[in-house]
């Protein structure tokens, strides 16, 4: 369905097909007299969207800043065709650029968020059970890898990274039944889903689901930085992680078995989520702000020793 339709749904009125301001799905600004307004697909069906809702708008009751569906006089989010819209209110302010106070908010906040998690799943999101990948996948990754780093000029050691992830393909079945503590958590916390106004506020929830604590504290190490051009190229630095976690304990305490499986779990979410970037967004390696941090994440899941959660 075309964006004119989508928005005239919703009670917004323009003459002009509006234009997304996100390049990988339909993301509409709206102006009104009042208010500005954001109009989004997302990724979830109409039933699993409210129970993400209603988990986002008890954070926002218990004073986190993240954004919920604004009240209208036609149902929000909606089913329109085979897809699923939300509206939400447009947040102004900054966005992240590296400064040290800006990475202990962040922290902050995601201590925030998973220090109000219940200990079950009780708005019934998602859960997390990615835990079947095989060493044939490893290999076509890597082997795709490997070609769009070499039209850039990009070295990679394709049989010590396949090396790598196979050892960490092993070690799946071990995290599966770890006993790790669950969380519910928006599960993209990355830059570029804050504004800073001047505390970080979350503009994008969409994702949230029911995972292990620390593959989300993983996540924030691996990804924060990722597609977002006011960010530095790279992985937070080791001293940069140490700020972020200082903002996080100040929230949310980690287990004893947290400490024992970290590093696994870095690996398990490269695994999750950096090899596919790496392997199937071929667009990605054109910008060498995403080939500079492409460098940094090989190097952390070859070692990632100097990204300890001690602070």
């Amino acid at each position: 369905m075309n964006g004119l339709a989508v928005l005239k749904r919703f009670g917004f009125q323009t003459q002009e097909e509006p234009k997304s301001i996100y390049p990988f799905s339909p993301v509409y600004r709206v102006n009104s007299e009042m208010n500005d307004f954001i109009v989004k697909k997302t990724q979830r069906p109409i039933e699993r969207a409210q129970r993400m809702m209603r988990y986002t708008t008890n954070l926002k009751e218990n004073g986190v800043n993240v954004v919920t569906p604004v009240s209208l006089s036609v149902e929000n989010p909606q089913s329109i065709g085979e897809d699923t819209y939300v509206v939400y209110p447009f947040i102004k302010g900054a966005q992240y650029s590296g400064k040290d106070d800006e990475i202990i908010a962040a922290g902050k906040l995601l201590g925030e968020i998973h220090s109000l998690s219940p200990m079950e799943n009780t708005f019934e999101l998602e859960e997390y059970d990615v835990f079947d990948f095989n060493v044939d996948e490893v290999a076509e990754s890597v082997q795709k890898i490997e070609k769009y780093a070499a039209g850039y000029d990009f070295k990679i050691e394709g049989i010590q990274l396949k090396k790598k992830l196979v050892e960490v393909v092993n070690q799946q079945e071990e995290l599966k039944n770890s006993g790790l503590q669950f969380v519910l958590t928006p599960h993209d916390f990355k830059a570029n889903n804050l504004i800073y106004t001047p505390d970080p506020y979350l503009i994008d929830p969409d994702n949230a689901s029911w995972i292990p604590r620390i593959f989300d504290v993983a996540l924030a190490l691996l990804l924060f930085h990722n597609e977002l051009s006011t960010a530095p190229d790279k992985p937070f630095t080791p001293e940069q992680w140490q700020l972020f976690l200082q903002g996080y304990k100040k929230y949310s305490s980690l287990t004893d078995l947290d400490y024992v499986y970290w590093e696994k779990a870095v690996e398990h979410v490269f695994l999750d989520e950096v090899m596919w970037l790496m392997a199937d967004v071929e667009d990605d390696w054109a910008n060498p702000s995403q080939r500079h941090l492409f460098e940094g994440l090989i190097k952390i899941v070859y070692d990632p020793s100097s990204y300890s959660l001690n602070c």
